[in-house]
């Protein structure tokens, strides 16, 4: 068996503030509430129940904010992969209202959490750019804006010399801006919602995975692989693209992608002027999308699509480090610093999934790749709704647990459907 390529940190965890204290846990608790998985997700539920004095253990198999939630691109993207229209015309006028009001609000309560508690985060919101890279994805993006804007948002349609002026390249036909979103540093905000939750008073144990559940007449008891056990009345599952067999079928609700990313050397002043002097964050319109930014120490962070398997070797990064140098040719040659990737849940609709599947056991699968926003909000709908036991709390309705047909040949045909997009998306990559 070929051992995986050994990753060395990510820019994020290379950077990111101190964690704070988050033991194992060596003997058994009991709680009002359990949370397995210690992402923004599990975090945000954490904090928002703690802030109610509802008692919440969270058990996350490795540390805070390990998974993707650490280790995606730190681009804050508020709504959802539907434009407002689309979701009205998938769960009507009244349903579709809140849950674009819902969705809308993701990016502000982010930034504004990371305000109230003072985390350690680094962060800009000059607004996220979508880039339109075929004409019509131009119509696309027009269309988008347009309904955006009819709800309020501030937004704008951008020609392609205004995109080139805010990106520092011409490789885009036009795009959209949207003022509602930003860039964070992920993983120190993931410490900063722990440490948030810790001050409000939850119990956070890493190095815990949870391995079974069991219902004790009206509570249920989580043992973990420590043989400790947390006996709770309710249990929450955050587990996303790391989900394993805790509950059965679930990690087969949604393929599990690996995003691969990649860092520059810090670029000098003059060469930071002509990439995104503005500040801006962009992701595409290409199916397999890219998406970049300029972290706070003035690497430039290029991120997409790679193998399904882990990776093997520096190759399976070579296809951004071409992107680069094509997307920006004043970059070519700069040094690569970091190398990583994370896997996202990516639900056959394409949106967040909420089940619950036995009473007390509630489930949030799905992120879709707007994980900072959605998923905090999510946690905070989640703790509301264990609070009040009012489902109006949820932006969504309750699913079954539906898994994917033929999951387990993912890897053919997820592997089949990157091929295929690479051919049509164009030839920046090749």
């Amino acid at each position: 068996m070929t051992e995986p390529f050994p990753l060395a940190p990510s820019l994020w965890a290379a950077t990111a503030a101190p964690a704070p204290p988050t033991p194992p846990l060596e003997e058994s608790t009991a709680a009002d509430v359990c949370i397995v998985g210690g992402g923004f997700a599990g975090l945000s539920t954490a904090l928002h129940l703690a802030e109610r004095g509802i008692r919440a253990v969270v058990l996350e198999a490795r540390e805070p904010g390990w998974g993707a939630s650490g280790r995606n691109g730190g681009q804050v993207i508020p709504g959802l992969k539907y434009d407002p229209d689309e979701v009205v015309g998938m769960f009507g006028a009244e349903r579709a209202r809140r849950l674009i009001e819902f969705a809308s609000g993701t990016a502000d309560l982010a930034f504004d959490l990371i305000e109230k508690h003072r985390m350690d985060v680094p962060q800009t919101r000059s607004g996220w750019i979508q880039g339109a890279h075929t004409a019509a994805a131009i119509d696309l993006v027009k269309s988008r804006a347009e309904q955006w804007s009819r709800l309020g948002a501030s937004v704008q349609v951008l020609d392609k010399p205004e995109m080139a002026r805010l990106l520092g390249t011409d490789k885009y036909l036009g795009g959209w801006l949207d003022r509602r979103g930003g860039a964070i540093q992920p993983l120190s905000y993931a410490r900063g919602l722990a440490k948030a939750a810790l001050a409000a008073g939850a119990r956070i144990h890493g190095e815990t995975p949870a391995t079974r559940l069991v219902r004790a007449g009206a509570r249920w008891s989580v043992e973990t692989e420590r043989g400790s056990t947390v006996t709770a009345d309710r249990v929450v599952i955050c587990t996303n693209g790391y989900s394993g067999d805790l509950w059965p079928q679930l990690r087969r609700t949604a393929i599990a992608i690996n995003s691969y990313q990649v860092a520059t050397e810090p670029l000098s002043d003059n060469l930071r002027r002509s990439v995104m002097p503005e500040g801006h964050v962009l992701s595409d319109t290409r199916k397999l999308l890219l998406y970049f930014r300029l972290d706070h120490t003035g690497r430039l962070v290029m991120g997409g699509r790679g193998p399904f398997r882990e990776p093997k070797g520096e190759s399976d990064w070579a296809h951004l480090v071409r992107v680069i140098g094509k997307m920006f040719p004043q970059l070519a040659g700069t040094p690569i610093a970091f190398r990583w990737c994370g896997r996202i849940a990516v639900t056959r609709d394409h949106l967040p999934h909420l089940h619950e599947p036995a009473p007390g056991l509630l489930i949030d699968m799905g992120c879709q790749g707007r994980g900072i926003g959605l998923q905090t909000a999510m946690g905070k709908a989640m703790a509301e709704y264990i609070a009040t036991s009012n489902a109006e709390a949820l932006p969504l309705p309750f699913a079954p647990i539906a898994p994917i047909p033929f999951h387990g040949l993912q890897r053919v045909y997820v592997g089949a459907v990157v091929t295929w997009y690479r051919l049509t998306d164009g030839g920046l990559r090749r």
